[in-house]
């Protein structure tokens, strides 16, 4: 186990321990652990406060915590590996390597490269929700990005983006034939001893010391679950202790670990360049004038502090918060890992070792991340009172609860589910179950406490005769609603259920035949038209497949006896009686 390290005697860090416990007690942080690296040196490694509240047991050097999206550069970092043995190029196009690759923007799908995968420019925005505690594997999520809608052109533009970032580690599969996991395990960690690295928070839960996750609400500290995120791991999923993380650091600064040259300079180069400008206030730095305008590598952010170039990436998933960065020209580089999401006290505390690093007058950067904490408090409740100000007062849902039960299905976001609970009215998407609450007519509120309580307008569509038909969601409010289509009860596709339709109807002497096709589904020849398979609807309603405006309605009777159909059309209804 390694040990704590301070440099003794050294008038920079005079006060710097109290300096970190204030910053995490103001921030509500539980727990950080922070690595100093000058050259290939660590000259600190120091834990802070408590990796499990409840047991009182504190964060040294070798707790484990999750990294989020700093584990990005790892994923850069093995496509670079594979740029030097030859294998692949940052500039060919993606579809050379994955010919299945697809995305809803035909020219980006042709001429995406693996830079564009990498660096935040291929017009799609977040579309997280997509992908967050989705079942679905990393293969499920790869063949539906091309029903995701992009905002921006292809390269007009910088987005943060997930998505792009799991295929770029798929790509990395593709390429060597090893999962993304193994192949950075064997390639990265097992060469630069990074031994305590981990690639899923359910192998951090099997181990002797690593951190629990928590979550501030109302200013006070919650134990929140783990949340797994291995199927978008490229992109976010690894988990490290502040002494491998060092090490990654070391091979940043110097090109190498030791004696170990993981790329070469030249790659290093690549990861480390600016490649698309950013646009202002994504992370609320560019408001100080310390910090230059911010542009991003691959996998990396690049931008200047205090005149200095600084390379960095921060990390933030449920539960925990990262920031690794360093200054390439002074050979300086700080690691900061928190078990509280969305903090910026890592912010605080790594511009503030860079301040006595560089022998500068120290900036109160807790004060001032502590001013941008208020005023995104502030805007997410004039957010609340302005949607409030919105709602028609006094109206109703158009039907009954029970109208509004059932699965709905979009292609690339997949499918969710309404349900009655104790009178009121539940949806579940992703594992994620949440309360809907009656907003106004037929739109509802659906609180998610993974998204912090965000609350998500969720309106429902009838279609032409009336029906609840339609579910539309702002999950990526950057594009128009997702709209998720109602999809009939599966028992409309059982052989028992459908074979009481088979037969002949007359349709005043002429006859329209319906037989069964194969187990689960029926098909219908009218005089005139060929056979054309029928889709289910609802009840015993069913459409023509692909004449959706067709409608074909068994008629029962009390004891379950088909007595005839009725064929619904613009400009009519045909009826006609069964006969055998």
């Amino acid at each position: 186990m390694s040990k704590e390290i301070f440099p003794q005697n050294d008038p920079a860090f005079e006060g710097f321990d109290a300096h970190v416990e204030k910053v995490i007690k103001d921030f509500n942080v539980p727990g950080m652990a922070v690595a100093i690296i000058k050259d290939d040196q660590v000259m600190l490694a120091k834990g802070f406060g408590l990796k499990d509240v409840e047991k009182q047991q504190p964060v040294d050097v070798n707790t484990v915590f999750a990294i989020g999206s700093s584990s990005k550069a790892f994923t850069t970092m093995a496509l670079a590996i594979l740029a030097d043995r030859g294998e692949m190029n940052w500039d060919r196009p993606v579809r050379e390597y994955m010919p299945d690759f697809r995305l809803f923007d035909l020219f980006a799908t042709e001429h995406m490269t693996p830079r564009d995968l990498t660096c935040h420019r291929s017009g799609l925005p977040r579309h997280d929700l997509m992908w967050y505690n989705s079942p679905l594997s990393r293969k499920e999520i790869y063949d539906r990005l091309r029903y995701l809608e992009p905002n921006k052109d292809f390269r007009a533009a910088w987005q943060y983006q997930n998505l792009m970032f799991l295929t770029a580690g798929y790509l990395v599969q593709a390429i060597s034939g090893k999962t993304w996991e193994d192949f950075t395990q064997k390639e990265v960690f097992d060469r630069m001893g990074m031994s305590r690295s981990n690639f899923s928070v359910e192998v951090s839960k099997q181990m002797d010391n690593y951190a629990l996750p928590y979550r501030e609400e109302d200013e006070k500290v919650k134990l929140i679950p783990f949340r797994n995120i291995d199927t978008v791991g490229p992109a976010g999923s690894i988990n490290s202790d502040i002494m491998d993380m060092a090490k990654w650091v070391i091979l940043h600064l110097n090109g190498k670990l030791g004696d170990e040259e993981i790329v070469t300079q030249a790659q290093l180069a690549e990861l480390h360049a600016p490649t698309m400008v950013m646009p202002p206030g994504f992370m609320g730095m560019e408001e100080f004038k310390e910090l230059s305008e911010s542009t991003y590598g691959l996998g990396w952010f690049v931008q200047y502090y205090r005149g200095r170039k600084i390379v960095h990436h921060g990390g933030n998933i449920d539960g925990f918060s990262a920031f690794v960065s360093f200054l390439p020209d002074e050979k300086f580089g700080v690691v900061t890992l928190t078990n509280l999401d969305g903090n910026m006290a890592t912010m605080a505390v790594t511009l503030n070792i860079y301040d006595r690093l560089l022998g500068l007058d120290q900036i109160d950067w807790r004060e001032r991340w502590l001013k941008q904490k208020e005023k995104a408090k502030e805007a997410q409740e004039k957010g609340k009172e302005k949607a409030e100000a919105k709602k028609v007062q006094d109206t109703k849902p158009s039907h009954e609860l029970s109208a509004y039960v059932g699965q709905y299905q979009h292609p690339g976001y997949g499918v969710i589910k309404f349900e009655i609970k104790d009178g009121k009215l539940l949806a579940e998407y992703n594992n994620l179950k949440m309360a809907l609450e009656h907003y106004h007519y037929d739109s509802f509120e659906a609180e998610l406490e993974e998204m912090r309580d965000a609350r998500l307008p969720v309106s429902f569509l009838t279609d032409f005769q009336g029906n609840i038909a339609e579910v539309s969601i702002p999950l990526e409010p950057s594009v128009k609603n997702i709209v998720f289509s109602r999809l009939p009860d599966q028992t409309m596709r059982e052989k028992s259920f459908l074979e009481k339709f088979v037969g002949r109807y007359d349709l005043d002497g002429n006859f329209a035949n319906v037989v069964l096709k194969g187990e689960d589904a029926l098909a219908i020849s009218i005089p005139g038209m060929p056979e054309t398979e029928l889709e289910p609807y609802q009840g015993t309603e069913f459409t023509l497949k692909g004449l959706a405006i067709v409608r074909i309605e068994f008629l029962v009777d009390e004891k379950g006896v088909v007595e005839g159909l009725d064929i619904s059309q613009p400009g009519g209804v045909l009826k006609a009686k069964k006969v055998d």
